[in-house]
């Protein structure tokens, strides 16, 4: 049942609004009719249920409707009373909007996946061509599926890393709320009765009072230095070039050029895996799945892998030099097999579990790293300061 709300003319001309439930707008209408109602205007009303107390993230919402999607037409209902209960029930206002108006698009004759196409806020290329494949082949239910698998992995794979990543973050922003008031409120006041005694301080202490004054006498100096990196940097990395060798030296670096590879290489198999599954084409399907990396050094070695492909090269010895070993052997096996689509998203799972552990050993190390760091400045601090007061004592003696 659906929830529509109402306004409609009584016979002796007074209008009234109410909320009604019906299973479609026509059931609606002949309703009013039968109570001598006269419809005006008769639109879905946004049902009251357990997400209305939390608001949804983009991506839980998308993943939620694609859940519900898969649910519903699996178990027979109508694509269009599939979508108009889904969207009642997606917890995104934003996002209900746009499958809104998917299903009108639907409803006016576009396939599903040309009106999913044209909400490219909620909807990207893997999640469109997927649904196309899915109504070519009548396996709608199984392609929402597996899209919902997908989505519902993602973000428990980034809910994972930012749980990981708050305790090292809260602590290096206490270390630097920490060495702030050092800098800007201790130092300079123990630097005062230092100047009043005279004399000559030891280097920590006369190192430690110059850093001092920098932060806070200079302090304003650093503001339109700051701004200006905050404005050029992004416009700088925004070129092509730039762009590029950046993400090509990124992928050098000792770990997290690593966790970045495997990461990518899980995103690639896996989009690759669904679209195979689905029944694209292998080409198709790479040019869809390149664009799922964000590292534009990984992309360009994919596409060079399209061109060798369409050439009549085996897609493992393609991307040889862009995915790693393991993922090259895979995809050869699955090439001479026959299941390249199971062999990627057993890779993909693989790599996935590779990166959590990678991000676990990371942060386990980061942790005792940031705390090693934080009392290094402190005893260094500590270590100045006394050096001080002992050379005044021994001056007063």
């Amino acid at each position: 049942m659906l929830q529509y709300r109402y306004r409609a003319a009584t016979p002796d001309g007074r209008v009234v609004d109410g909320v009604i439930q019906a299973e479609s707008r026509q059931l609606v209408l002949e309703g009013l009719r039968r109570q001598q109602l006269f419809p005006v205007a008769v639109d879905e009303a946004p049902a009251t249920n357990h997400h209305r107390g939390r608001r949804l993230g983009r991506r839980a919402a998308v993943a939620l409707w694609a859940r519900t999607m898969a649910t519903l037409l699996g178990a027979g209902v109508a694509l269009d009373r599939a979508l108009a209960f889904a969207t009642q029930h997606s917890g995104h206002e934003g996002f209900a909007e746009s499958v809104r108006a998917v299903r009108r698009s639907v409803q006016g004759g576009t396939s599903l996946a040309d009106a999913l196409a044209q909400q490219g806020r909620y909807f990207d290329t893997l999640f469109v061509a997927m649904v196309s494949a899915g109504e070519s082949s009548g396996a709608l239910d199984v392609v929402f599926d597996q899209l919902s698998r997908q989505l519902e992995e993602g973000g428990e794979l980034r809910s994972q890393v930012r749980s990981a990543l708050l305790y090292p973050i809260i602590m290096a922003g206490v270390a630097c709320v920490g060495v702030g008031v050092l800098l800007g409120y201790v130092i300079p006041r123990f630097a005062s009765v230092l100047a009043d005694l005279g004399g000559t301080l030891p280097l920590s202490t006369r190192l430690l009072m110059d850093v001092s004054a920098v932060f806070t006498r200079g302090w304003w100096l650093w503001l339109p230095i700051a701004a200006g990196t905050a404005y050029a940097l992004p416009q700088y990395l925004a070129r092509a070039d730039v762009r590029r060798r950046w993400h090509r030296a990124r992928l050098r670096w000792p770990v997290v050029g690593e966790i970045e590879v495997q990461y990518a290489t899980a995103r690639i198999m896996r989009t690759l895996g669904l679209l195979l599954r689905s029944g694209v084409p292998a080409i198709p399907a790479l040019k869809i799945a390149r664009s799922s990396a964000g590292n534009v050094s990984l992309r360009e070695g994919v596409d060079r892998g399209i061109g060798a492909v369409s050439e009549g090269s085996s897609l493992a010895a393609a991307l040889a030099g862009t995915l790693p070993p393991l993922a090259l052997q895979m995809i050869a096996v699955g090439e001479e097999t026959g299941k390249l689509d199971e062999l990627a998203l057993r890779v993909a799972d693989t790599y996935d579990t590779e990166v959590r552990g990678a991000l676990r050993t990371a942060v386990t190390l980061l942790e005792p790293a940031l705390i090693l760091a934080f009392g290094a400045l402190v005893g260094f601090v500590a270590l100045a300061m006394l050096q001080a007061i002992y050379g005044i004592d021994l001056k007063v003696q």
